[in-house]
């Protein structure tokens, strides 16, 4: 799964709603992927170390470490906040001030305890802002057209300063009373129609996923995925829908290493190689673009190990505790539920795209005339 590059993003060519939406939520996480993934890590060591007593959760080690491994996910607005804002083309450090309004210890403390607060004649609803995606990246959109406002009515002289005064109260009052509750209610909705679709057939949905997840890369659509997961784990405190995606990763690894031993072509082998190894660190996209794809048949393999793999996972009922996409590195995220079956099923969506890899004819190799056979 592609955690730094912006190649599969979709190119803004093709402007239709649903690539404009994926367009936008691969702007806004992309550029913190890498430091999710590794705060994930540190929470899934953590909680093996509790799980295996090397730590107690009264230790003050355990205290600090915790703070590591958690404060981004609890001010995760403030970093959406950020990358909206530079996507959108608001102000960035104008969007961070409001997603702080959001996290502000007096209002979050009340909230936790569902205390409902005034504010000018009207009811503030309780909502649990940290952790949350959806209210702060409707506040910079709603932004982007305050700031435009501001701009083109008020003069130059007062501009600089009443332009984010303006936008801080308009645009923090209008997120509190409105795209709050409406933020909980769509990740309430989108976390329970997920786990009613999962809990129809566990293997079903693990199978269909593993089976498209891969061609989902290719076109940038897996970073629809990405909000959705976030918001499982900040609702459910673990998340399935990651771990459905483990199997096909390593396949792909699977299929380029079959691909290394099978090619004569010295250029050639040493990209499999490189594919493979980054392909199981989570980054797929050498494997697939590079190796996979272009002789077609391992890609067709990769697909059918993922939909075995991701059945597996389903049927171990394996998730992820935390945000990471799957690979050799990020596994401590997957320490909760299923973590062995996860295990087993990472391993045979491997084996059987390299066995498989390995028995089939494939074509030239991609830029040369002798084939790999």
């Amino acid at each position: 799964m592609e955690v730094h590059n912006e190649s599969t993003a979709v190119k803004p060519s093709k402007r239709n709603v649903v690539n404009v939406i994926i367009d936008g939520i691969s702007g806004i996480f992309l550029p913190i992927v890498n430091i999710l993934s590794a705060a994930g890590i540190m929470k899934g060591l953590l909680a093996g170390a509790v799980a295996l007593e090397i730590i107690s959760k009264t230790e003050g080690t355990y205290t600090v470490l915790n703070a590591m491994a958690d404060s981004l996910f609890y001010y995760l607005p403030l970093l959406l906040a950020f990358t909206s804002a530079r996507k959108f083309g608001a102000n960035p450090f104008t969007a961070v001030v409001i997603a702080g309004v959001m996290l502000y210890p007096s209002l979050t403390t009340l909230f936790k305890d569902q205390e409902t607060i005034r504010f000018l004649g009207m009811g503030i609803t309780p909502v649990n802002y940290p952790s949350s995606a959806i209210p702060i990246i409707l506040a910079v959109g709603l932004l982007v057209y305050v700031e435009r406002f501001c701009v083109k009515v008020l003069p130059e002289v007062i501009r600089e300063f009443f332009t984010p005064l303006i936008s801080i109260v308009l645009v923090s009052s209008v997120t509190l009373l409105v795209f709050g509750p409406m933020g909980s209610l769509a990740g309430d909705a989108l976390a329970d129609g997920y786990r009613y679709v999962y809990n129809l057939s566990s293997v079903g949905a693990g199978m269909v996923l593993g089976a498209i997840i891969q061609p989902m890369v290719i076109f940038g659509l897996h970073w629809s995925l990405v909000p959705l997961a976030i918001n499982n784990i900040s609702v459910n405190g673990s998340d399935t829908l990651l771990a459905l995606m483990g199997p096909a990763a390593f396949a792909q690894a699977g299929a380029a290493l079959a691909v290394f031993f099978k090619t004569k072509d010295k250029k050639f082998k040493t990209l499999c190689l490189s594919a493979s190894i980054s392909a199981l660190f989570g980054v797929t996209e050498p494997a697939m673009f590079g190796v996979n794809l272009p002789l077609r048949r391992p890609m067709f393999i990769v697909c059918c190990a993922g939909s075995i793999g991701g059945g597996m996972v389903g049927m171990f009922g394996s998730a992820a505790i935390s945000f990471a996409f799957p690979g050799l590195a990020t596994l401590p995220a997957y320490l909760g539920d299923g973590f062995g079956g996860f295990l087993i099923a990472c391993t045979t969506g491997f084996l059987i795209a390299l066995i498989a890899t390995l028995l089939v004819k494939l074509g030239p190799v991609p830029g040369s005339e002798p084939e790999a056979k």
